[in-house]
C-alpha cells in the first residue's frame, strides 16, 4: 500500500517477509524516510540500557527464557526481546526505560536490504555463545562462511563487554582464541547433574522441571548471567526450580499412563540430535519415536541434509516427513525418500511425503510404554497430533 507511506511517517521497519522490491520499501526510499531493520530499531531503543545477547547455533531461545524467567522471578525491572512465548509474559517483546534488555540474538539477516547477521547490530555489554553448528545454507553456503559470522559477533560487541561461552564447543574455543583483550571471558560446561525418578536435579540438588542435557547447559549458562546482572547464587537457583520451559522447546503436549508426547522445534541437526537423546535418557524404559518434520531450506537442500546422518539414532523408531508443497515453496527441486532413508542411517526410520500417510500413521500408532517426539519448525501440515492419538 504505497499511499500508506507519507512524509507524516517518521520511520519504516523492515522485517524479513518484505520482498526488495516492495512497493512501500520504494515509497520511503524514494521519500527519504529513515529505514531501520527490525534489529537496527531495537538497538536504537536499547542504546542506553546495558544489553544481553543470546547468541548460537542453538538453545538462544530457551537460555534468554531462562534469563527472563529468573529476573521476573525477583521481580527485576527488564526490557527483551525472545522467539517463543513464555508464561508470565504477555507478549514476546517489551521495549521500555527499563535499565536491563535481554535480546535474543539471532545469525540470521537483517532485512532484505541489510544482509548483516542481526546480532551484530546490538553491541552487546554481555554476550552468551551457545555453540556453533552449521544451518542457513542459503545465506552461508560454507560452514566457514557460517562460523565467520560469530567472530563478527565477537568483534561487534561493546568496550569491556562479557562473553560467556560455552567452553565444549570446539568452533567456539577458536575463535575466543581470537578475542578483543578488553573482552571479559567467562567459559561454561555441562554442569554436574542427577536423574532420579524422572527428575533431573541441577548440580545434583535443585530439582528442575526441564530435563536434557542441552538445557542444562542452558540453565548454566543462565545462572551465570543472572549473577552478571546482579543476582545471587541462591537467588538463581531458587527460579530454576521453578522454570518450565517455553513454548514448543520440549513442550509437554499431554500424554496418559502409558504415552507422553512432546513437542520441539528442533530442525537443525544439532537440535534434533540434543533433543531425541535427551528424551530418550529421560524415558530409558520405554520406547521412544521421534517423527520429523524437514521444513526449513537447510533440511530440505540435498547439499546439507547428509548432516542429519545418526541425529535420530537414539530414537527406537522414527518417522522423517516433508512435503512436495513446500520443496515447491521453497523453488527447491525434488527430494527422492530414497536418499532421506539413506541419508538419516537409522535402522527403524520411515519416510513419508504425504500428509494422508502421516495421519494414518499416526491414527495407528501404538501408545503403550511409548513416548512420542515431534520436532519441527512447521507445522506437521496443520494435523491435530493429540486428537488422532486420541490421547
Amino acid at each position: 500500500f504505497r499511499e500508506r507511506i507519507t512524509e507524516k511517517v517518521d520511520a519504516v521497519i523492515l522485517g524479513m517477509h518484505a520482498r526488495i522490491d516492495n512497493p512501500e520499501l520504494a515509497e520511503a526510499k524514494k521519500k527519504n524516510i529513515p529505514i531501520y531493520s527490525y534489529p537496527e530499531f531495537v538497538y536504537e531503543q536499547a542504546k542506553n540500557q546495558k544489553r544481553v545477547a543470546v547468541c548460537g547455533s542453538h538453545g538462544k531461545t530457551t537460555t534468554t527464557s531462562m534469563i527472563m524467567h529468573l529476573l521476573l522471578h525477583h521481580q527485576k525491572d527488564f526490557d527483551y526481546l525472545v522467539g517463543a512465548s513464555l508464561d508470565g509474559f504477555e507478549n514476546m517483546v517489551r521495549l521500555s526505560d527499563a535499565p536491563v534488555i535481554i535480546l535474543e540474538g539471532d545469525e540470521y539477516l537483517s532485512s532484505p536490504i541489510d544482509r548483516r547477521p542481526k546480532f551484530l547490530h546490538y553491541k552487546a555489554d554481555i554476550c552468551i555463545l551457545t555453540g556453533i553448528a552449521w544451518d542457513h545454507i542459503n545465506v552461508f553456503p560454507t560452514f566457514e562462511e557460517y562460523v565467520h559470522q560469530f567472530e563478527l559477533l565477537l568483534d561487534s560487541l561493546a568496550e569491556n563487554a562479557q562473553l560467556i561461552y560455552f567452553e565444549e564447543d570446539e568452533h567456539i574455543r577458536e575463535i575466543v582464541k581470537k578475542t578483543r583483550k578488553d573482552i571479559g571471558l567467562i567459559p561454561y560446561g555441562t554442569p554436574d547433574y542427577r536423574i532420579k525418578e524422572g527428575a533431573w536435579y541441577f548440580e545434583g540438588k535443585t530439582p528442575l522441571k526441564i530435563f536434557g542435557e542441552h538445557n542444562l547447559q542452558n540453565l548454566r549458562a543462565a545462572a551465570m548471567c543472572g549473577v552478571l546482572l546482579g543476582l545471587s547464587q541462591n537467588q538463581v537457583e531458587t527460579a530454576m526450580a521453578t522454570f518450565a520451559g517455553a513454548r514448543r522447546r520440549l513442550q509437554h503436549l499431554g500424554g496418559n499412563k502409558d504415552c507422553d508426547v512432546f513437542l520441539d522445534f528442533a530442525h537443525s541437526p544439532s537440535k534434533v540430535k540434543a533433543t531425541t537423546e535427551a528424551v530418550k535418557k529421560r524415558f530409558p524404559s520405554r520406547k521412544v519415536t521421534a517423527i520429523l518434520e524437514l521444513h526449513t531450506f537447510s533440511s530440505l537442500n540435498k547439499a546439507f541434509i547428509t548432516e542429519y546422518k545418526n541425529t535420530l539414532a537414539a530414537a527406537d523408531e522414527a518417522l522423517v516427513f516433508y512435503s512436495e508443497h513446500t520443496l515447491e515453496m521453497k523453488r527447491l527441486p525434488a527430494l527422492e525418500k530414497s536418499f532421506v532413508h539413506s541419508t538419516f542411517n537409522h535402522p527403524n526410520l520411515i519416510v513419508e511425503t504425504e500428509k494422508d500417510a502421516l495421519q494414518s500413521y499416526l491414527e495407528h500408532f501404538e501408545t503403550q510404554n511409548t513416548t512420542l517426539l515431534l520436532m519441527s519448525s512447521g507445522n506437521f501440515r496443520g494435523l491435530n497430533v493429540l486428537d488422532l492419538l486420541n490421547i
